[in-house]
């Protein structure tokens, strides 16, 4: 399979643009802007919205398979496209149970998946018994922060219920919510894996995401966990994967307890923040993989490169139409840096900008401690306060 269909243009499919070069594959995007950050690296461009079915049948036409950037798409309107014949990879089933928040706690509670403890918020539904805090998700179209909050008490969750119920994240009459018990943990993980159609799984090493008004700010790897968290975290890599028989490239966030328990926070079926450390560290980049999973292709070592790595995001903290270059600059000489700007033409706080990713040499006695140095030297330059 050398032409490979990209639902949504945004950065993680402008990242997946080079390798695709790279293995011979002809990467054509569906998008809805031609400022989009893959339109600029795309061999073929179609303008329509990500969950626009009919513009999804021309892409079809036009490649061998279909993969995905987001989980923003309409599986009922990509289904009748599938009854035809169009290869989707990830499948439509392995991403049915994924993409509602609460269908995916429930899939992984039925798989025997250690996960929060979770219940459905919907008007004129009895509330049940909480212990405060407590998060507050939605259901659907949640990214970055938006669509989560961490509540102190009833009058604050009474307060965001409201509100949201406003924006109608689900799009439905009667939006409901995810409620789940807040974890208090000691770290916060996340694992890359990938399956192709032959069953072959390659598992990335597992990192640590830090997080700033729940949007991830930094991760650092090697992680200094535990051997047994290390391997329970593989293990329900594989479990997963195999269950959904996925076919791509697959996030999943976890919690670390303080007392040594992993669960599971959340899954993005695509490419994801977390590996981007992937591009300059590893032998195979997560978004090279992604592509070689969905396109047939023999998996790649995810080996790393190099001792360490920490990735910052470059994220916006007003409101511009700023590049930020004299910044970028000042990120480039630090030493072995590579800085990666999505050529977004507005800012707004709490955008993804760019990322600066820094790898760690081998004479650094404590790389993660050495990884916070490097990332808040970053932030410095980045952040004007």
């Amino acid at each position: 399979m050398d032409r490979v269909g990209i639902i949504g243009g945004g950065q993680l499919a402008w990242m997946m643009c080079p390798p695709a070069q790279k293995l011979g594959i002809d990467a054509i995007v569906q998008t809805p802007s031609p400022k989009d950050p893959a339109a600029a690296t795309a061999v073929e461009i179609v303008l329509a919205p990500v969950a626009d079915a009919t513009a999804t049948a021309q892409l079809a036409q036009r490649c061998d398979v279909i993969t995905f950037e987001n989980e923003f798409v309409d599986l009922e309107a990509l289904s009748k496209l599938a009854r035809q014949g169009v290869c989707f990879r990830p499948s439509l089933e392995s991403l049915a149970p994924l993409l509602d928040k609460y269908h995916q706690r429930s899939f992984l509670q039925d798989l025997g998946v250690p996960v929060p403890k979770f219940f459905t918020l919907t008007p004129n539904k009895p509330l049940p018994e909480l212990q405060f805090p407590v998060v507050l998700k939605a259901r659907r179209h949640g990214y970055d922060g938006r669509g989560t909050a961490i509540l102190k008490d009833w009058d604050s969750l009474k307060a965001t219920w409201q509100d949201w119920l406003k924006v109608n994240w689900d799009k439905s009459k009667q939006p409901s919510l995810l409620l789940e018990e807040f974890i208090p943990f000691d770290r916060e993980l996340a694992v890359i894996a990938a399956r192709n159609a032959s069953g072959e799984i390659a598992i990335y090493p597992i990192v640590e995401t830090q997080q700033e008004d729940q949007v991830c700010r930094r991760v650092l790897v090697p992680t200094d966990v535990p051997p047994a968290a290390i391997e329970r975290i593989e293990a329900i890599s594989r479990t997963i994967l195999e269950k959904l028989q996925v076919v791509g490239l697959f996030a999943i966030e976890l919690f670390l307890t303080r007392d040594g328990k992993v669960l599971v926070n959340e899954i993005a079926p695509r490419t994801h923040n977390s590996g981007h450390f992937s591009i300059d560290a590893s032998e195979t980049s997560q978004f090279e993989q992604h592509l070689r999973a969905v396109s047939d292709r023999p998996l790649g070592s995810t080996a790393m490169t190099c001792a360490g790595a920490v990735m910052v995001n470059l994220l916006g903290y007003e409101t511009s139409n700023s590049d930020y270059l004299e910044k970028r600059q000042q990120l480039m000489q630090i030493p072995n840096t590579r800085v990666y700007w999505y050529g977004k033409t507005e800012s707004r706080p709490g955008r993804k900008l760019g990322h600066v990713t820094v790898l760690l040499d081998g004479t650094h006695a404590d790389l993660r401690k050495s990884g916070i140095e490097v990332a808040r030297k970053i932030e410095s330059i980045w952040y004007p306060n």
